[in-house]
């Protein structure tokens, strides 16, 4: 008996210390701010029911997080105030639907890919012209989302009357449906989300263009923080190996587009 109650002190000791480390361990774990967009669904989103920043760049964050042993907090910023955020050490790496540009590789450093879209071309709903490419709104007045490597698309192109910038995708539909812009271009794979959803009205992406500028998604850190980058490159590559990357692709119904 005395040799049970023994055995039963000891099982109970090792289970009692485990729970205390396990405890202590995630205690340790580092918390790390990341920026994303309230605008950006599916990618980034903000649910009203919750208040929170949702969607799949939140799931790919958390992913990364609980494979690299570190916890994640969602932070609000508009688009074009990521990057200054960053590297103004407010954030500590972004995860939004943010594609990798030369531009941008001169300021932050990309992680390894978690995703490969294009630009999509909105127009009116009762817009029937045919538009493969850019060339086609020569001379007419268009809109791009402020901070994209659309936006420097457009203006490379250097064949618009105009290029007006807007916050949101919302409210460059609002001016195409106004007459106010002949067309907008916009993350493909966001756009395409909202028209399903039919939180877009009167607009449509235009069926035959092509997009000219197809990049990757990657999380974002600031320039020569190599120990988070390291950090966000092996859990992405934990998370890609394990299937829960493309788990997670597939749950926001994107599956369609370019993969990494």
């Amino acid at each position: 008996m005395n040799s049970l109650s023994s055995l039963f002190r000891r099982v109970a000791l090792g289970v009692y210390v485990t729970l205390c480390v396990s405890i202590v361990h995630a205690a340790d774990a580092p918390l790390y701010k990341v920026g994303a967009t309230a605008t950006g669904s599916p990618f980034t989103y903000l649910d009203i029911k919750t208040n929170s920043i949702q969607g799949m760049m939140v799931d790919i964050a958390e992913a990364v997080g609980k494979a690299g042993g570190f916890k994640v907090e969602m932070q609000q910023t508009n688009f074009a105030a990521l990057i200054p955020s960053l590297t103004s050490s407010k954030l500590d790496f972004i995860s939004a639907g943010m594609l990798k540009t030369d531009e941008r590789a001169k300021v932050v450093d990309f992680s390894h890919p978690v995703y490969a879209y294009g630009e999509g071309l909105i127009v009116k709903a009762d817009d029937n012209g045919s538009y493969p490419d850019l060339n086609a709104l020569k001379d007419q007045v268009v809109g791009a989302q402020a901070g994209t490597a659309f936006y420097d698309m457009l203006n490379k192109a250097g064949i618009f009357k105009e290029i007006r910038t807007y916050d949101s995708i919302a409210e460059m539909v609002r001016d195409i449906t106004l007459g106010r812009i002949k067309a907008a271009v916009a993350d493909q794979p966001i756009v395409a989300y909202q028209l399903r959803q039919n939180a877009f009205q009167g607009v449509k992406l235009a069926a035959d263009y092509k997009p000219g500028k197809v990049g990757e998604v990657c999380l974002v850190t600031r320039k020569g923080d190599t120990e988070t980058l390291n950090r966000l490159n092996s859990a992405i590559d934990a998370i890609k190996a394990d299937g829960t990357l493309q788990a997670i692709v597939q749950k926001w119904g994107v599956d369609a587009q370019a993969k990494p």
